[in-house]
C-alpha cells in the first residue's frame, strides 16, 4: 500500500505549513503529494513550488477541474510539470459539478462523460506528439470552426517534446458509469469516499470498463489511489467529530439539489436516510443539527481510525479490498509521522 499527502485546495488563504508537510511527507516514506482545486486555488501551482523541494515523491492533481482549461492547455501544464519534475507527474483530471462549471466557469455541464472522453484523448495527443492534434468535437472541436472563427485554425503538435508519452491520466469518478468508463480510458482511478465494505459493487462497475474493445488497462496494471482520512489516535470519537462537519458539508451543500453525486454515493452505501436528514438540515440552515445527523458508521466506513494496531489492520483491508494509494490529509507533522511511523513508511525506502 503506497501513501499520498492530499493537500487538497486552499481555503481563505494559503496554508501555513504545507512546505513542512511535503518536506515531512517525503522524509517519512510518503509516495506522493496531491493538490486539487475548486474555485479559489490551483492544482498545479502548489505542486510546481512546493514539488521543487522534493526528489523522490510523485506531484498529483487530485483533482485538476476539466472546465478549468481547454484539454491542450491541461496537456501543457502537465508535461511542463513533468519535465521540471524529472518523470514525477500524475495528472488526476475530474469533471466537478453543475455548480461550478456553469457557475464559476462559463461552460456547460451537461454529458460528462462523452466530455471526459474527448478530453482524455486530446491529452493523450499531445503527449504522444505523433501528429499534430486533431479532435471532430463535438465538445472540444480542434482546430475550432465554430461561431466567431476565422477558419484560419490550424492542427498543431506541442513546440516542447513531452517527457513521457505514458504519463498517467488518473480520473475521479464516483457513479458506475463513469467509473467504467475510467477503467476504460485511464490509467488510475481518484475514488472518493471509498468503502471497502462495498468493494465488490466497485470491482463490478471496473470490471465493466476493463472488458471494453481497446481498454488501456487491464486491472493488474491499473491503479485505485483512495482519498481517506487516516488517523492514529486513542480517542477515535473525537476525530470522529472532527470529520462529521466536512461530511455535512459535502453531502448536504455541495452539489445542487437532485444533483448531488456525494450525496448519491453515500445512498449507494445504504445511508439514504440520513443523507435525506442531512440534505434537510442543511438546507434549512440547521448545519450543526446536520453535522449530528451523520452518523458514526458513515464516518468509519471512509476513514481510518485508531490506535497503530488498529489502523494497521485497516489499511490492510482496504489493501485487500483492492485499494492501491491511499491519499491522506495531514494537519501537522505530528499527525504526518503518526501515519508513517505506524505504516512503517520509511523502512520501505
Amino acid at each position: 500500500m503506497k501513501i499520498g499527502l492530499q493537500l487538497g485546495y486552499w481555503g481563505a488563504q494559503p496554508p501555513s505549513n504545507a512546505e513542512e508537510l511535503v518536506l515531512e511527507a517525503e522524509r517519512a516514506g510518503f509516495d506522493g503529494i496531491f493538490a486539487a482545486e475548486s474555485w479559489g486555488s490551483d492544482a498545479f501551482t502548489p505542486l510546481a513550488w512546493w514539488g521543487s523541494r522534493t526528489s523522490r515523491v510523485r506531484l498529483g492533481t487530485s483533482v485538476a477541474q476539466l472546465s478549468a482549461r481547454s484539454p491542450t492547455s491541461c496537456a501543457m501544464h502537465a508535461l511542463t510539470l513533468d519535465h521540471l519534475s524529472g518523470g514525477r507527474c500524475v495528472l488526476g483530471l475530474g469533471v466537478s459539478g453543475p455548480q461550478v462549471v456553469e457557475g464559476w466557469y462559463g461552460a456547460p455541464f451537461a454529458k460528462p462523460l462523452a466530455r471526459t472522453r474527448e478530453y482524455v484523448s486530446i491529452v493523450r495527443q499531445v503527449l504522444a506528439r505523433e501528429a499534430p492534434v486533431h479532435n471532430a468535437g463535438p465538445h472540444h472541436p480542434l482546430p475550432y470552426d465554430g461561431p466567431g472563427s476565422l477558419g484560419l485554425g490550424k492542427s498543431l503538435r506541442p513546440i516542447t517534446h513531452p517527457l513521457r508519452a505514458d504519463l498517467p491520466i488518473w480520473l475521479g469518478a464516483e457513479g458506475p458509469r463513469n467509473v467504467a468508463q475510467t477503467a476504460e480510458i485511464a490509467d488510475g482511478w481518484l475514488a472518493v469516499y471509498y468503502s471497502p465494505r462495498i468493494a465488490a459493487t466497485y470491482e463490478d462497475w471496473l470490471a465493466e470498463g476493463f472488458a471494453r474493445p481497446g481498454a488501456r488497462r487491464s486491472r493488474e496494471e491499473f491503479e485505485i489511489a483512495a482519498s481517506c482520512q487516516v488517523v492514529v489516535t486513542d480517542d477515535p470519537a473525537a476525530e470522529r467529530a472532527r470529520l462529521k462537519p466536512s461530511l455535512a458539508l459535502y453531502i448536504g451543500g455541495m452539489g445542487a439539489p437532485g444533483m448531488n453525486f456525494h450525496a448519491e454515493l453515500f445512498r449507494r452505501m445504504d445511508y439514504g436516510s440520513a443523507v435525506d436528514d442531512v440534505e434537510r438540515l442543511f438546507a434549512a440552515g440547521r448545519r450543526e443539527e446536520a453535522v449530528a445527523a451523520v452518523p458514526d458508521e458513515m464516518v468509519d466506513d471512509i476513514a481510518i481510525i485508531g490506535d497503530a494496531d488498529a489502523v494497521r489492520s485497516r489499511v490492510r483491508e482496504w489493501e485487500r479490498a483492492g485499494v492501491d494509494t491511499l491519499l491522506v490529509g495531514c494537519r501537522e507533522t505530528g499527525h504526518l509521522r503518526g501515519v508513517a511511523d505506524a505504516l512503517g513508511l520509511a523502512e520501505d525506502l
